[in-house]
């Protein structure tokens, strides 16, 4: 009877011992979670105090552990290897990965696990314009200190058609063919080639099925698609003029004449024109490939990177009476269907620009 008693003894404490080491256990895992951080807001205080934190390829799991605590993101390596033994106890799919992140001290330590073990990388984007060139690019990615104008200028000159089959033969650069968009790269890693593969494999879904799509009705070449789409894109300011530029270039190519287009001399000279400084009759005289007033056809690469409404519309333009259009400087054009009346409508801005300097006030010496 008494041993009985005994074990009805040890049985009825059970319940309280499990219940015991169960708050002491928790008590422990919060505390050995994260590192002490005071604040009234906890939100503002993660962002203040976060920490960025890279994780090389092929980290171990306790390596990671003791970057953690010594980056004073957890108090406990034990807790931290309790939580990894836990996933293989577990045989949990995955694994940590490699990888840049930006971790809150104040953030438990299974939340911080978590972020490595999903890969939740720090990330860090940029966005390309429509109608930039790669000296623009280039210029930009300087800016931003990813790397190097002469880095990024220098890369562009490979062209990867081992990987990128579809890019036409013979091109000397990837002018054109480096999609506009916003783009996001994990923090740290932002190589020229990595930013110049993701712009081509968005070309590749977006750009590329629409001209497999139109390859039986369109009379231009991928290249010279993009080409046109390029110069399409730097004319068009307004929008809504995009159909009849377009479809004033497609006529002038297939009478052989002359595009006559600005862009083209401003991209062979590497400036950018003005009102107050237009393009000169020596300028547009200077002999380049790219000169389209000099050479009937279009320039040997494109000169910028269209975006989708212009590659759209140079795909297979509609018929168009016109044959010229001229720049208001105001971003809209006026379309000519004669020499003649493109002749006057110059004359006309012309004059309407000087009107306008002459009426404006002299400033004081």
């Amino acid at each position: 009877m008494k041993a009985i008693s005994k074990w009805f003894f040890y049985l009825a404490l059970l319940p309280v011992t499990i219940g015991v080491c169960g708050w002491q256990g928790w008590s422990w895992w919060s505390w050995a979670s994260a590192a002490p951080v005071a604040a009234t807001n906890p939100t503002e205080a993660a962002e203040k105090n976060a920490v960025q934190i890279e994780i090389p390829q092929g980290t171990s799991a306790q390596e990671i552990g003791e970057s953690l605590k010594g980056a004073g993101l957890i108090r406990s390596l034990d807790a931290w290897n309790l939580w990894t033994r836990w996933q293989t106890l577990t045989n949990r799919e995955g694994s940590f990965q490699a990888g840049a992140y930006v971790l809150s001290p104040t953030a438990p330590l299974p939340n911080l696990a978590e972020k490595i073990w999903r890969g939740e990388v720090a990330e860090q984007s940029f966005t390309v314009p429509e109608g930039w060139s790669m000296s623009q690019m280039a210029d930009y990615f300087a800016e931003q200190g990813f790397f190097s104008r002469d880095e990024f200028l220098a890369a562009v000159q490979q062209v990867p058609r081992d990987r990128y089959p579809w890019l036409p033969e013979g091109i000397p650069h990837l002018e054109g063919f480096l999609y506009p968009d916003t783009y996001k790269l994990p923090t740290g890693q932002v190589t020229p080639q990595l930013v110049i593969d993701q712009m081509l494999d968005r070309f590749q879904q977006i750009a590329l099925p629409i001209y497999q799509q139109g390859q039986g009705q369109t009379p231009y070449t991928l290249l010279q698609w993009v080409t046109l789409s390029s110069i399409v894109e730097k004319e068009a300011v307004v929008s809504v003029e995009r159909p009849q530029i377009a479809s004033v270039f497609a006529k002038r190519l297939r009478e052989n004449i002359a595009l006559g287009a600005d862009p083209t001399v401003e991209y062979a000279l590497g400036i950018r024109q003005t009102v107050d400084q237009p393009l000169t009759y020596a300028q547009v005289q200077t002999p380049s490939p790219y000169n389209t007033y000099m050479n009937p056809g279009l320039p040997p690469t494109p000169i910028s990177s269209p975006g989708l409404a212009s590659l759209q519309n140079s795909l297979n333009p509609t018929d168009t009476p016109y044959l010229y259009f001229v720049a208001r400087y105001d971003g809209t054009h006026v379309f000519s269907r004669t020499l003649a009346e493109h002749e006057a409508a110059q004359i006309a801005i012309q004059d309407g620009v000087a009107a306008q300097n002459q009426a404006k006030p002299e400033t004081a010496n």
